[in-house]
């Protein structure tokens, strides 16, 4: 919900600050039968960052889905991401997430407008993110290769139990965030999702 990233292997990565006690904040690895979970659609539900560029993002962003679909490749994933920043709907197919098995990472090549997955964007460098273990149904990325902490959360739903808002609030407190820097999506604010055709947003494009 969001510059071109090269596939380089070799970039050191900063991973963000975490404090040591954050052991919640367990990486996914990543295998034949995690992979596949992933696609379909999703809901952007939350968000914190104190990276100034992402910042920015969260503010301006009210609504964003996006879906996972096969690439041409085992370990690529094509991405459709439907976002409503500045109060304009758009919609945007032409990005791609790379995944490592070796490190358990997620890579995203192209641009993009999707929150979150544009916080894998940093200045045209290769960034990544790794996935949080928690339910099926929720989609909790750390990205690791800037120095300042940040979470997202995304669900199958656009609204998520009580019990596992908590759980995500309780992995923003650990990584020192207050409930003052979390920034929320709004289903008041949804846009047209393909099949809604009769119900599009004259703004949509």
């Amino acid at each position: 919900m969001l510059a071109t990233l090269a596939l380089l292997l070799g970039l050191p990565l900063a991973l963000a600050s975490e404090p040591q006690s954050c052991t919640s904040l367990v990486p996914i690895t990543f295998n034949s039968t995690t992979i596949p979970q992933l696609l379909g659609q999703w809901f952007y539900i939350a968000g914190a960052s104190r990276y100034p560029p992402h910042l920015a993002e969260l503010r301006a962003v009210t609504f964003e889905a996006f879906s996972f679909s096969p690439g041409s490749h085992k370990d690529e994933l094509n991405i459709t991401e439907i976002i409503r920043m500045n109060e304009t709907c758009v919609v945007r197919n032409f990005s791609k997430i790379q995944v490592f098995h070796e490190n358990s990472t997620l890579v995203h090549v192209g641009k993009s407008d999707c929150l979150h997955l544009s916080q894998l964007m940093i200045t045209g460098v290769a960034s990544m993110a790794r996935l949080i273990q928690s339910d099926k149904d929720l989609l909790i990325l750390n990205h690791i290769n800037i120095d300042s902490p940040n979470l997202s959360l995304s669900a199958r739903t656009p609204n998520v139990s009580k019990e596992h808002l908590e759980e995500f609030k309780a992995h923003l407190q650990c990584l020192g965030f207050t409930e003052q820097e979390v920034f929320y999506a709004s289903t008041e604010h949804a846009c047209p999702l393909p099949g809604d055709e009769d119900n599009a947003d004259p703004q949509l494009g």
